[in-house]
C-alpha cells in the first residue's frame, strides 16, 4: 500500500514568555519527536489524555500551526516547505473535521455559504447556480437536503450541525481528513450515526482518516491501527486487534482497563490504577515521561528515552521492557 502521510520528528513546542521583554524563557513541549504515517484508505486512530498533544499533532501536520521541526510528506511532497499559493493549491487534498459544530460554522451564514465557500475559493469560475448543485448534491450524501440551504446554523441540531461540517470538509474531495474529536460534544444516542456516516463516506469518496480521539470505543470501531500518546509522543502503534488484544506498553495497558465492560461479557479485565497526575509538559520527566507512574520502570527509564521500535508484525513500543 501507498503511504499517503508520512510524519517524522514532528516537533511542536509553545514558548512560555516571561518578564517585561517576554521572552521565552521555557517551552511546552506539546509534540515531542512524532513518526508514523497512514496509507491510503486508512483509518489511523490518535489516542490519549486530555493534554497529551492529539489535536496539536493534527493541526501541525495539515499547517493550521507552525511546526517547530521534523517533516511531513503528503503524496510525497514536503508540506512544511510549501507556502502562499503552492499551500493553497495543496490544502485542496487535505480537511479538518473540528470538534465543537457549535463554534465551528459561522452562525451569519447558511448552510449554502458554509459549505460552498471553499468552492469559492478554490474555483471561482464556477457559476453560482454550478456551486449550488455541488452543495446540494455532498448535502445529500451527509443526510442533509435542498431544503436546508437557507437556513442558519441555529436553526439546527448538534448532529445536523456536524453533518454541515463534514459536508464543507468534502466539497472538494480531498484524499486526508483529520477528525479531531468530532463527535465528543454531540449526544451518545448522535454520536453513532455520526461515526457510521464518516464510514460510509470513507468507502464511498476513498478517504484517509486521521481519527483523534479521546474515546477508546470509538476508535476501536473506526480505526484499521492506533497510536497511542503520551505527553506529546507516541508510547504504542500498533493494528487495531493487536492493541486492543495485546498491548504491551504499561500506558496502554490502563487506558485499556478502564474502558468499561458489561457484566456478563466475561471479560477478566482488572482496572489498573496509575500513580500520580499526568507531569507537565512545561517540565517533563527526563527518561520516560511514564516511568513516574508506571508499576514496571526500571532504573532505565529515568534515565534514558525509549525509542519507538518494532515488536513483531507491525507492532511499535516505545518502552524499555522491550528495547
Amino acid at each position: 500500500m501507498k503511504h499517503l502521510v508520512e510524519v517524522r520528528g514532528l516537533k511542536k513546542y509553545f514558548p512560555v514568555r516571561a518578564g517585561i521583554l517576554q521572552r521565552a524563557g521555557h517551552w511546552v513541549k506539546a509534540v515531542d519527536d512524532v513518526t508514523f504515517s497512514i496509507e491510503e484508505g486508512e483509518t489511523l486512530g490518535l489516542v490519549g489524555e486530555s493534554g497529551c498533544g492529539k489535536s496539536t499533532t493534527g493541526r501541525a501536520i495539515l499547517r493550521l500551526l507552525p511546526v517547530t521541526d521534523g517533516e511531513v510528506l503528503f503524496n510525497g511532497e514536503d508540506l512544511l516547505a510549501l507556502k502562499g499559493e503552492e499551500l493553497r493549491k495543496a490544502r485542496r487534498g487535505f480537511q479538518m473535521i473540528f470538534q465543537d459544530p457549535y463554534a465551528s460554522l459561522d452562525p451569519r451564514m447558511t448552510v449554502e455559504q458554509i459549505v460552498g465557500e471553499p468552492l469559492k475559493a478554490h474555483e471561482p469560475w464556477q457559476s453560482a447556480a454550478d456551486r449550488e448543485a455541488r452543495v446540494v448534491e455532498i448535502l445529500e450524501a451527509v443526510g442533509l437536503n435542498a431544503s436546508h440551504l437557507r437556513r442558519f446554523p441555529f436553526e439546527f441540531s448538534g448532529g445536523q450541525r456536524q453533518r454541515i461540517g463534514i459536508a464543507r470538509t468534502l466539497i472538494l474531495k480531498p484524499s486526508l481528513i483529520v477528525a479531531d474529536e468530532p463527535v465528543s460534544a454531540l449526544d451518545v444516542s448522535v454520536q453513532a450515526q455520526v461515526i457510521n456516516l464518516l464510514v460510509q463516506m470513507r468507502e464511498r469518496f476513498r478517504l484517509t482518516y486521521l481519527f483523534i480521539s479521546h474515546d477508546l470505543s470509538v476508535v476501536r470501531h473506526i480505526s484499521d491501527r492506533v497510536a497511542v500518546m503520551y505527553l506529546g509522543r507516541i508510547v504504542e502503534l500498533a493494528g487495531k486487534k493487536d492493541l486492543f488484544g495485546s498491548p504491551m506498553h504499561p500506558y496502554t495497558e490502563a487506558l485499556l482497563s478502564a474502558v468499561p465492560v458489561p457484566d456478563f461479557s466475561g471479560d477478566p479485565r482488572k482496572r489498573i490504577l496509575l500513580a500520580g497526575d499526568v507531569p507537565s509538559p512545561l517540565n517533563p520527566p527526563v527518561g520516560c515521561h511514564f516511568h513516574p507512574r508506571c508499576s514496571r520502570a526500571m532504573e532505565v527509564c529515568a534515565k534514558k528515552i525509549p525509542a519507538l521500535r518494532e515488536q513483531g508484525s507491525g507492532h511499535h513500543v516505545a518502552c524499555h521492557l522491550y528495547n
